[in-house]
């Protein structure tokens, strides 16, 4: 499988991830970790609102990317609709006894300079490599 890598687009990007990380720790006092926004609109905690806006921002900017461009982003899969659904429950599975995502952790918890998300995010980093290597050269998968 090949990537392709846009630092453009990856700096832009990940400019508006920090913006957005920024503002909403300024204006709430909350980390931007998508998980904990998205339990809180499934199990609503009272501030429903906020949550409900951010998530809309975040699907919303596709449908711009459509509308401006006229052309939607590629979206391809090159493995089995099983390996993303199992994928998607270990995933589910790590946020819960990992006490919180990727964005919470990596974005959010290394600005603030928490051992324990720099410990998080080191693991998630550690098991990706050592799970992209397994099945993409030991397994010969995919």
């Amino acid at each position: 499988m090949e990537t392709s890598f846009t630092p453009i687009q990856a700096l832009f990007g990940g400019s508006l991830i920090g913006i957005a990380a920024v503002a909403l720790m300024a204006l709430h006092g909350r980390v931007a970790g998508m998980t904990g926004i998205l339990t809180g609109v499934i199990l609503p905690k009272g501030d429903w609102g906020w949550r409900i806006a951010f998530l809309l921002g975040a699907v919303a900017a596709p449908v711009v990317i459509l509308l401006l461009k006229g052309q939607s982003l590629p979206l391809q899969a090159e493995i089995p609709t099983s390996a993303i659904i199992m994928g998607g429950l270990l995933v589910g599975f790590g946020v819960t006894f990992g006490g919180g995502c990727t964005s919470g952790h990596g974005v959010c918890g290394i600005a603030r300079l928490s051992p324990r998300s720099i410990a998080a995010t080191l693991t998630f980093m550690v098991t990706t490599f050592v799970t992209v290597f397994a099945v993409r050269h030991v397994m010969g998968e995919f």
